[in-house]
């Protein structure tokens, strides 16, 4: 972000606060062990250097017993509370409010491609209002990339056959770096782009003057007909296949005896290895299509068996 100090990036996201507030924490925890260091060597050095005449005994037996295990306790108390918090922070990363914002971005060598939920798509860059939880649903075209916002302390990275999803929430407007921070090839350096935060009211124009195209859970109920999967997941369907329709978020016995989520990952593999999870009640015929599907078209799929958890109809 223009303006910005040079040894410091302000944090401009909720996140970013939260992962500042344990930096700082462990760089005064850091300093104050450092001190108390250092001041110890000191004065022993100098307290019991050579020739001088402070006592040389044994220990009093405190300080071979409750002190040292006073002090072990102590520090491992610390670690503890360090690792929560710091655990803690990471995971709220992961677990995005239900009326976050759902965006897509797709990355190749060497750019990103984003969609916005009403369809428009930009390179590059990604528009989205402040103060406004925003959730991105990531994966890759080739190699492994990621999503990098110095300013939200925001990294996640985008593997190829896989989707990784992240979010955050900007508390600040303007104009933000993003950065691949993953070796991707010859011109790793050269991608990158812009998250540009608007004002809410800035954010609604600018999205109703962009061209709208269909969004990807429309694109992926068009995809869903054309690769033939209505023939069997339809409603009113011949084929004893599972009834895609209010499916999404459920927990579902296979056939195995075990339990899984329907979500991304789920789907995924059920698209590309429909044999590795089969769902209790159904017999293993649904052919692979791995090789057949891309990963837009995997996206839009997703996100088209996503939409029909209001329970309409999988065949419409």
């Amino acid at each position: 972000m223009s303006g910005s100090p040079i040894f410091w990036l302000p944090a401009a996201s909720t996140e970013g606060a939260r992962t500042d507030h344990l930096f700082f924490l462990l760089c005064g925890i850091s300093t104050l062990i450092v001190l108390l260091v250092l001041t110890l060597i000191v004065t022993f050095a100098i307290r019991y250097r050579h020739g001088s005449a402070a006592p040389r005994g044994r220990l009093p037996e405190f300080f071979r017993s409750e002190f040292e295990i006073g002090w072990t306790a102590a520090t491992a108390f610390l670690f503890l509370f360090i690792f929560w918090w710091a655990s803690a922070a990471q995971l709220a990363g992961y677990a995005p409010p239900p009326d976050a914002i759902e965006m897509h971005v797709t990355a190749k060598q060497w750019m990103f491609k984003t969609q916005q939920p009403n369809g428009a798509r930009e390179i590059n860059q990604l528009h989205m209002p402040v103060d406004t939880p925003v959730r991105l649903v990531m994966t890759s075209q080739d190699v492994i990339h990621s999503f990098w916002v110095p300013a939200f302390r925001f990294k996640r990275d985008i593997l190829p056959g896989r989707v990784t999803q992240g979010w955050f929430q900007a508390t600040r407007t303007g104009t933000f770096h993003l950065f691949c921070a993953e070796y991707c090839g010859t011109d790793h350096s050269e991608m990158g782009g812009e998250v540009i935060v608007m004002p809410k009211a800035d954010y609604a124009a600018w999205t109703a003057a962009q061209p709208e195209g269909d969004d990807l859970g429309k694109a992926g109920g068009k995809l869903f007909v054309k690769m033939g999967c209505a023939g069997c997941h339809a409603g009113s369907n011949a084929v004893h296949a599972p009834n895609l329709a209010g499916l999404w978020g459920r927990t579902i016995p296979l056939a195995d005896g075990s339990s899984v989520e329907v979500d991304e990952r789920y789907v995924r593999d059920s698209i590309l290895q429909p044999r590795r999870e089969i769902a209790a009640g159904y017999e293993p015929i649904m052919p692979s299509f791995q090789g057949v599907a891309s990963e837009a078209d995997l996206t839009r799929l997703v996100a088209y068996i996503r939409s029909l958890a209001t329970g309409e109809d999988a065949g419409q």
